[in-house]
């Protein structure tokens, strides 16, 4: 089954069916105190309100290295923190891999400026990165 979520024009994103889903990272409450679920997903991923999807962070692995390079949340659903919440489960998952962190994506750099926690496993943002995720499928 496939997601076209109608608020960004990136492509489609694979949610799969319960049986198939690939372990839940967290549950937790955003500002308004609705449930929220981060979950991994085949290079993504990405958090429900409600059991509703409505956003993801993609990634792509690069050897030892986990590349952030895209993240989304419906605008809809904006102010509620659920950016923090995704990337900061998401970042959690990466160090747990035994990846280090490449912040392609600048809200990803954003969220791992209020963490130094995570400044041992973060590397830079290097040239030859960008050219690297442009060759990634979906980009």
């Amino acid at each position: 089954m496939h997601w076209d979520p109608p608020w960004t024009t990136r492509g489609t994103v694979a949610v799969p069916a319960p049986h198939d889903a690939v372990e839940g990272l967290s549950v937790t409450t955003d500002k308004t105190g609705a449930p929220t679920t981060v979950t991994a997903e085949h290079q993504a991923y990405t958090i429900a309100v409600d059991g509703k999807v409505v956003g993801h962070a993609d990634y792509a692995d690069r050897g030892d290295q986990r590349v952030f390079y895209h993240t989304v949340i419906d605008p809809d659903f904006g102010g509620r923190g659920l950016a923090t919440i995704l990337l900061e489960e998401a970042l959690n998952a990466a160090r747990a891999d035994g990846k280090r962190i490449v912040p392609v994506c600048s809200m990803v750099g954003t969220v791992l400026k209020k963490h130094p926690e995570f400044d041992a496993v973060t590397d830079p943002v290097t040239t030859e990165v960008e050219h690297w995720v442009r060759t990634q499928p979906g980009n």
